[in-house]
């Protein structure tokens, strides 16, 4: 289910970042979530202090435990370089921030959405239509094999409100919407890119530190939903996988073909 569409009376707002920016806090309601962040450590502070809403404090410390864990290994095995603690930083946030059903529910039901709507938009009666393609239950289009959107009224409001307390449901063997392909996939992304830090950490060097920020960096190409990400996702792994084979070799590649 994503963010894709949803319809207030006769003015429509189709595109996800139109939707996305409705549901954040209103300027003069929290200046702070909209101030950029003046350090790599208030960075890492503002995306964990993220990720304990996302799911929980454990959740959070996983990713700060591997950001701080790479920084050190980068000063420590490549001094004088920068870029991979703040790649780090960067994707495997984005990782683990995927937008699944509980975070949707969440967006709506823990910022002040609806105000802003009313705010935005001209009019005494808004009516809210959601177009959403809930997994397990939109069918496909035959032609494209991407899921056919639903509408659904403004009831839909409360059961996201019901929704996003189930958000500890997240990953476990009870979470319904985790049994799909695409839950799936997300979690083992994840996973993936853990195993991958752990590597870089051991085999870090001054020789090979590009490739690694390029390797930390891969999970900016993986976009979109359903079909379209699994092309960017199929595209990103088989850069990855030259990388890795770069990183793994050091300098060599660039020596080879140099003679």
């Amino acid at each position: 289910m994503n963010l894709a569409a949803f319809h207030l009376g006769r003015r429509a707002a189709a595109d996800p970042a139109v939707l996305e920016k409705l549901m954040k806090p209103a300027p003069e309601a929290d200046n702070d979530a909209l101030r950029l962040s003046r350090s790599f450590a208030e960075t890492v502070d503002r995306r964990a202090e993220f990720l304990t809403a996302y799911q929980n404090a454990s959740y959070a410390r996983r990713y700060r435990n591997w950001v701080e864990k790479v920084r050190a290994v980068e000063a420590e095995k490549a001094p004088g370089q920068c870029g991979l603690a703040e790649a780090v930083a960067r994707y495997l946030f984005k990782l683990m921030a995927y937008k699944d059903e509980y975070e949707v529910a969440r967006l709506y039901a823990d910022t002040p959405f609806l105000d802003r709507v009313k705010s935005s938009f001209d009019g005494d009666k808004l009516s809210f239509e959601f177009h959403l393609a809930p997994p397990l239950l939109a069918r496909r289009d035959p032609a494209t094999g991407e899921p056919r959107k639903m509408s659904f009224g403004p009831w839909i409001l409360t059961a996201f409100r019901l929704l996003a307390k189930l958000k500890f449901l997240r990953g476990t063997p009870f979470d319904f919407f985790g049994q799909t392909k695409d839950r799936r996939t997300e979690r083992r992304l994840i996973a993936d890119y853990e195993y991958l830090l752990g590597e870089i950490c051991e085999f870090l060097t001054p020789g090979n530190h590009r490739f690694a920020v390029g390797l930390a960096a891969i999970p900016e190409k993986i976009r979109g939903y359903g079909p379209v990400k699994q092309r960017h996702l199929n595209a990103a792994k088989a850069e990855e996988a030259a990388l890795r084979e770069q990183f793994l070799a050091g300098s060599a590649p660039f020596l080879k073909a140099a003679e």
